[in-house]
């Protein structure tokens, strides 16, 4: 996802590496082989699809329930609120754009829109893994210094606006080394690529290293360092406990760790982990390719890269699962919705029945002679019991 240099689309890139930039011959002299819409492209195209529109779904719910807190949301609340945006910018951004491009084979956006859309991609990569970053360091704050809640906000704001600096500044470099490259021989062809925008391989190669320490590995090295900090914490507070008396140990339990907090560092734990099961195989594979690329070329398939880069997608659709199993609110909210509609249907029956009930009552009037009451009484007792239903509903 970094420049699409694995991917079957720009193999094109691999023969175009001449001291004379000729890109109508491969490295061995003979005709270029223009890449396909193969069966693994196909199935890529499908999943991906897929996986856009359960993403969309998903991040969608999770944006709309985060954001009926009210005015003054917390802090952990608008943490998820920004994850949930840069999962958006994968799913509407990343998603169709590579499913698009594996169907039509070559680039036939132009050069502005090769330009800005691999600026926007690397943006929306780079935001997941900053704003996984900023929840891994506030839940080491709110853990190791639980007094200073009254910070955490202002803390995790600071961080969120550098987080997405950060994002922007470090993929302008795609508008400048990105742009189309065409070749007629043995047809046309163009390519959104990075073809002819670095003097030395090496060069390209330092640029695509420096991509991956800030995308994945120095992301990773903090997310590691700081649940290890938690995990000693926690550690430490349950060996003193345990020294302690039982009585004791059952008083403090809870005061030590809250039950909401521990449920919010569980869930922190839960995307941590997802997004590093999700893209590191796609980012090694990547840093194979860049060091030795014949070898990955004849040892890995273009399916696996296919298969591996879909996987990491997935990790898009994980984060709002994951939100909704921890958090209560969500699901709450969720609930409310549901009887809401659930209450405005049996109000709508009982109208109904109200209605009903009063034209059989008078046709009972009618019918009976203008002597009796009972018709009447009935037909009292009729409305009194349909209205008295109508108000216990409307009051739950």
């Amino acid at each position: 996802i970094l420049k699409g240099a694995y991917d079957s689309k720009v193999l094109l890139q691999l023969n175009c590496q001449g001291a004379t930039l000729d890109c109508n011959k491969s490295a061995d002299g003979n005709a270029l082989q223009l890449p396909t819409f193969s069966t693994a492209a196909k199935v890529r195209v499908i999943i991906t699809f897929t996986l856009c529109a359960v993403s969309a779904v998903c991040n969608l719910m999770v944006l709309w329930a985060a954001g009926k807190g009210g005015k003054r949301k917390s802090h952990v609340r608008i943490l998820i609120m920004n994850l949930t945006v840069a999962d958006l910018l994968v799913t509407f951004i990343v998603m169709p754009v590579d499913a698009v491009w594996n169907i039509t084979v070559q680039w036939l956006a132009g050069d502005a829109a090769c330009r800005l859309l691999m600026f926007m991609k690397l943006v929306a990569m780079y935001s997941c893994a900053f704003v996984t970053v900023v929840i891994s360091l506030d839940r080491q704050s709110a853990i190791l210094n639980p007094l200073g809640i009254s910070e955490a906000k202002r803390k995790s704001k600071i961080m969120l606006t550098v987080a997405w600096t950060m994002s922007v500044i470090l993929s302008l470099p795609q508008i400048v080394i990105f742009h189309n490259v065409t070749i007629t021989v043995p047809e046309n062809f163009t390519q959104c690529t990075t073809h002819g925008s670095f003097v030395h391989r090496w060069q390209e190669t330092l640029y695509n290293m420096f991509t991956f320490t800030c995308l994945f590995l120095l992301p990773l090295i903090i997310m590691i360092f700081c649940y290890t900090r938690i995990f000693v914490e926690i550690s430490s507070r349950m060996a003193q406990n345990n020294s302690l008396s039982r009585d004791i140990h059952l008083r403090r339990s809870h005061s030590n760790i809250p039950k909401a907090r521990m449920r919010t560092l569980k869930m922190s734990i839960v995307i941590v982990t997802s997004f590093i099961i999700c893209w590191t195989p796609y980012y090694l594979l990547g840093l194979w390719y860049w060091l030795f690329p014949e070898k990955m070329e004849e040892t890995v398939s273009h399916s696996l890269t296919h298969m591996l880069f879909v996987f990491g997608l997935f990790n898009a659709c994980l984060d709002p699962i994951t939100y909704g199993l921890f958090t209560i609110h969500f699901r709450q909210g969720l609930r409310r919705c549901s009887q809401n509609s659930n209450i405005h249907t049996e109000l709508g029956n009982n109208t109904c029945l109200v209605q009903v009930s009063c034209l059989s009552s008078r046709r009972q009037i009618t019918y009976d002679s203008p002597g009796k009451q009972k018709g009447v009484v009935n037909a009292s007792i009729k409305s009194n019991n349909t209205s008295s239903a109508v108000i216990s509903v409307s009051e739950v």
